[in-house]
């Protein structure tokens, strides 16, 4: 897994990787197929910081990885 912390959280540009930025994604879905995951369940619903900013732990996206 792409050098993941053992604790923390990560935002989405880490989830699903940002091409300009030159980050690899570690689910390879859209902004919105997370987002309309994240909705219906099939994510994890992330944690608000502040109105712009989500993240998510990176223990459930260990296991989001793990079970696909």
């Amino acid at each position: 897994m792409n050098k993941l912390p053992e604790t923390g959280f990560l935002r989405i540009r880490q989830i699903i990787g940002d091409k300009k930025a030159g980050i690899p994604p570690l689910i390879p879905v859209c902004r919105s197929a997370w987002w309309n995951g994240v909705k219906a369940g099939r994510y994890p619903a992330g944690v608000k910081l502040s109105p712009g900013v989500t993240v998510w732990r990176v223990d459930e996206i260990k296991a989001l990885i793990e079970s696909i």
